[in-house]
This record gives C-alpha cells, structure tokens and sequence, in this order.
C-alpha cells in the first residue's frame, strides 16, 4: 500500500506514504479487538447460558439479544469514573491502557492469511508471545495503584501465574518452529498447505500432545478459569480491576478477549495450518496458484475466513472451558505449571526433535515443500535450499 502511495507524492512527502498505510493497518487490527470483543461478549453469555440450561440474551436487539453488549458498552461509557481515596491517580488511570496496548500489539504480527499481517517478521512467533506477556504489567500497576490489598493480591497472583506458564508456553510453540524450519508464521502456515493431515498437530504424536499442553498454558496467560485466580470473584471481590468503574473497566476486558483471539490465531497457525482448510479449496478453484490480483485476493480472502473461524472456535473452547471445570486454587495453578506442563512440554519438545530427524515428514506422507530454513541460514549455505521448491525457501527472509 505505501508503494502505491508513493506514487502520488513528491520525493520530500513519500514517508507520508507509510504513515498512512501504518494507521491504516492499525484501524483495521484496532476494529479486530474491539468488534471481537463486542462479539465474543455476547457469544459468552449465551454459551454459558446453554451450558447452565438457561437462554442468556434475549431481549436487547431481538430474539438472540444480539444488541445486548452494545447496550452494556453505552452504559459503560456513560457510568462515572471513580478512583479510590490513596490510589496513585496517574498509574490508576493508564493501567487499563497498557494491559490493552500489549493485547493489541501482538495483533501486528499475525498474519491473516498469505502475506495478510500488519509487519510481516521473521520472528513473528517469539513477537507475538513477549508482546501479549507484556499484558501483566496493566495488572500489576492496577492492582499496585488501586490502594486496597485485594487488588494487590490479585495483581500478584497474575504476575505468578503468568511468569510461570510462559515457561512451558515457550517451549510449546518452539515445536512447531523446529518442524517447520522457520520462526516467521506466513512461512509455518504455507507449509501447512493441502489437506488436513499437513496440519502440524497431526505431525507426530509428540506434537498433538504439545497443543493440549500450549492450549492450557495459554488459556493461564490470559487468565481464563479455570485459572483466574487475578480475579477470583469468591475470594478477591474482582481481583485487580474491583476499584475500576464505566469504560476503564470495560478495557480491561477487551484486552483480555483481544489476548484470546490472539493466542487462538497462533494455535492455529502453528498447529492447525491456518488459512488453509481441511481441504485443499483454494488450489481446486486456482486461487492459490493464479497471479490475477482479483483472483489473489479471493483467495487471501477466503483463507482469512478459514483462519478467523479456527479463531472463534478457538475461543469458544476456552469458554466452554470456563464453564465447565471449577477454578482451580493457586497452588495447583502453580503446581499445574511446574510439576505437569513444564516437564511434559520438555519431553515433548524432546521427542519431536527425535522424530524430526528420523521421520520429518511426520506420520503421513505430506505434500509440502520440503524443509524451510531462514532467509540469513540459506544465503549463507545455499546448498539447504530444496532443489525442487527454491522460491518457497525465498519467501522466509
């Protein structure tokens, strides 16, 4: 896009070019989280209200109460915003600011589908997992500036919890780069390409049981029951957000339904091939294959609605989740992360290296591209790149 602009500009105006395309992609991810939220809201009340045999909304905007988290945000917004006696006024009011600004960042490495993705990054997996961590600092500052122990108690729940389920977190993900060769996600997903059984959680054994263990660190590092322990309702009041009222409480939640999407996106490329389907739709109609731009994009844009129904089904999971298990107490949170998920996701971290190197192209014969190495790795050693595919190989720079 800021090619194109370029156009248009004299020479001396030209960076004017890649300001615009940046908020351009920065309104477009901001409406991801927001409307996600919105969405998501809503979809959690009426799953939790079928799982409690209840109908949920029904009222606001129709049978399904489709208006009801509409309705709820104006509320919000209009409600006053109160701030304790002895709380730190600055740190109180910009807490809620960057638990969302580090939900929202990592969105700018995700890519959507081929080549769709804010910044593409050859590290783009590491990126988006420092980013959304960074998500702690909001509750920590909350929970420190709201002057009640409660919410401080919160705050240092969540700073545990989620220091240590980003141990076994990082190891999950690593498998999937180590299959794949690469740490840049638009190269993970077109290995991915074809049918179902390329999907990297069908890779090895080793791999299908490294999801179930990234699925349960990751819905600890958004804090989701049954692992909520920053909030903990029976025993916290709210956890670190019970001081907050009207639209900064409301942010608080946003970040963390935006933090669940984007943790499910990453399962899905690392794990679930992305914006490629079960079956190879795309190739069929010759939409991956065409160099038309109409066509190109058709295609880019029926894979971000495969890659953005993985999410949401990704996100209803966790939800189901919430609904269904109770909440655990923080020792076996941590007990959980220490004693289970850290020693499993090394051994499985070790078999899937094993396997890889004896049997790399997993249980079932694969029609990927071979191994793909970084850009630096293959002009350093050209003689890595596959003679059969070279400009897949090109593309991970």
């Amino acid at each position: 896009m800021a090619d194109y602009l370029q156009q248009f500009l004299p020479e001396h105006w030209q960076f004017l070019a890649y300001v615009a395309a940046a908020l351009v992609h920065c309104v477009l991810l901001i409406n991801v989280v927001a409307v996600g939220a919105l969405i998501f809201i809503w979809l959690e009340r009426k799953v939790s209200g079928r799982i409690q045999d209840r109908l949920g909304p029904t009222r606001v905007g129709g049978k399904f109460g489709w208006l009801q988290t509409l309705a709820d945000g104006l509320k919000l917004i209009t409600k006053e915003d109160l701030m304790p006696d002895g709380a730190d006024g600055m740190l109180f009011r910009v807490a809620p600011y960057v638990s969302f600004c580090a939900s929202f960042c990592g969105y700018l490495a995700l890519p959507f589908a081929d080549n769709w993705v804010g910044a593409r990054l050859n590290v783009a997996v590491f990126f988006i997992v420092a980013v959304l961590g960074l998500e702690v600092f909001g509750v920590i500052l909350a929970g420190y500036a709201s002057a009640s122990k409660w919410s401080l108690f919160g705050a240092m729940r969540e700073a545990a919890q989620v220091v240590s389920y980003e141990v076994p977190l990082g190891m999950c993900v690593v498998v999937p780069v180590l299959i794949a060769g690469s740490m840049d996600l638009v190269t993970i997903g077109e290995m991915q390409a074809g049918w179902f059984v390329n999907w990297y959680v069908f890779h090895d054994p080793f791999t299908f049981i490294t999801f179930w263990v990234y699925f349960t660190c990751a819905t600890a590092s958004v804090n989701r029951a049954p692992f909520d322990l920053a909030e903990a309702e029976s025993e916290l009041v709210a956890g670190f957000h019970t001081e907050y009222s009207g639209l900064r409480w409301s942010i608080f939640f946003m970040a963390e339904y935006g933090s669940m999407f984007a943790v499910s996106g990453l399962a899905a490329i690392l794990f679930f091939g992305g914006w490629n389907g079960p079956i190879p739709l795309t190739h069929w109609l010759g939409l991956a294959d065409s160099t038309h731009p109409i066509l190109i994009y058709l295609g880019n844009l029926l894979g971000m609605f495969n890659f953005v129904g993985k999410c949401v089904f990704g996100v209803t999971f966790m939800m189901w989740v919430r609904w269904t298990l109770p909440r655990l107490r923080i020792d076996q949170v941590m007990t959980t992360c220490l004693k289970y998920c850290t020693p499993i996701a090394a051994a499985m971290f070790l078999g899937a290296t094993v396997w890889t190197y004896f049997i790399p192209g997993g249980l079932i014969i694969k029609n990927n591209y071979g191994s793909v190495r970084e850009g630096w790795l293959l002009e350093a050693q050209p003689e890595l790149v596959p003679d059969e595919v070279p400009a897949v190989a090109s593309n991970s720079k």
